[in-house]
């Protein structure tokens, strides 16, 4: 289909699309507005693989109670700065929301908050919680398990998760900093776009099934991918799993639930979100004078090459943010008539 006869809504017009979507699979509004936030905020970053198009794997599997539509979401202060949150199998952003808003209340009292969530699903991206607390005053770390995909360092059989990690740091008046990334050098959907164009990967990506370092897509998609950093991101992984898995109370490593080989049971996936309320620290005043110097010490670093001028994190999502907001985002004709379609479910107010 060519630009000109995409669809293009404005951001008002997709959320609400998105949540009657998720009305119609059976959340009650509220809920469905929460989680519909976050991935409408994904879209409009230029984030379309876990969008709104997440609406349809999310439907099938709540069609078969794999996820629980009406989700009793708990809260429990464990200390003042402490709060554990129990998803009830609910949809991974409705969760995902629920705790970051747990965090953001806590950190606004004590200044710095962690919040675990367990009992939880997919929760989209780490961008869009980041974005949402920026823009509130906190600084994050945020970050969620996932199912096992990647090979211990040195292993061949995968048993721990791709999980998705990153930060946020706000900045009064501009644009936040912030990092979302997974642990692995590159993903499942670049190999299988390489197997599909019978092209050869680099080495660094993944491993066959007996662990070996492989150039062929089709070997790796048969085996597991490889974390950034050898040994380092393996680390790096595991610190994501200890805390949005074991001390969350959710599942870990192996324990956790393939969506695709068992997509009836609950993943019992966990999240962990960490805040910093940065109002205690200074003023906006100050705290954006130092984040633009912060930004342009980076920006004038002489680039390699002229025409890729050093970024900073979030800097390219930051600015499709705004390009949607001022022209509205782009919908898939096929995804706007699934979404529109499931919208058609919803009870009528």
């Amino acid at each position: 289909m060519d630009k000109q006869s995409t669809p293009v809504l404005s951001e008002a017009e997709l959320t609400e699309l998105a949540t009657t979507a998720l009305t119609g699979l059976g959340l009650d509004r509220t809920n469905a507005a929460a989680a519909a936030r976050v991935l409408t905020l994904a879209e409009m970053f230029g984030l379309s693989t876990h969008g709104v198009g997440r609406i349809e794997s999310y439907g099938e599997r709540l069609q078969i109670n794999g996820i629980n539509p009406r989700p009793s979401i708990t809260v429990e202060q464990l200390a003042p700065a402490l709060v554990r949150v129990d998803g009830d199998n609910g949809v991974g952003p409705l969760v995902g929301m629920r705790a970051l808003e747990a965090a953001m209340a806590a950190a606004a009292t004590t200044g710095v908050a962690l919040a675990l969530a367990r009992g939880s699903n997919h929760f989209g991206p780490v961008s869009p919680y980041s974005h949402i607390a920026a823009e509130a005053g906190f600084a994050s770390l945020i970050g969620s398990n996932a199912t096992t995909t990647i090979a211990p360092w040195g292993g061949s059989e995968a048993r721990l998760g791709n999980s998705p990690c990153g930060f946020g740091f706000p900045n009064p008046g501009g644009d936040p900093i912030i990092l979302d990334m997974a642990i692995s050098v590159a993903a499942r959907a670049k190999i299988r776009n390489a197997a599909k164009a019978g092209q050869p990967i680099p080495d660094t990506w993944a491993t066959d099934r007996l662990g070996r370092p492989t150039t062929d897509p089709n070997a790796a998609l048969d085996g597991f991918l490889l974390p950034i950093g050898g040994h380092k991101g393996y680390g790096l992984a595991l610190v994501v799993d200890l805390l949005a898995g074991l001390l969350s109370g959710a599942a870990y490593l192996t324990h956790v639930k393939s969506w695709v080989d068992a997509p009836e049971e609950p993943q019992n996936l966990g999240h962990y979100f960490l805040l910093i309320d940065t109002r205690r620290l200074g003023t906006p005043d100050w705290l954006s004078g130092r984040m633009e110097d912060f930004a342009h010490i980076l920006h004038s670093t002489p680039p390699a090459d002229p025409k890729s001028p050093v970024l900073v994190p979030g800097e390219i999502e930051n600015r499709n943010l705004a390009r949607a907001r001022r022209e509205g985002i782009a919908v898939d004709q096929g995804l706007l008539d699934k979404l529109q379609e499931l919208a058609a479910r919803a009870p009528r107010p």
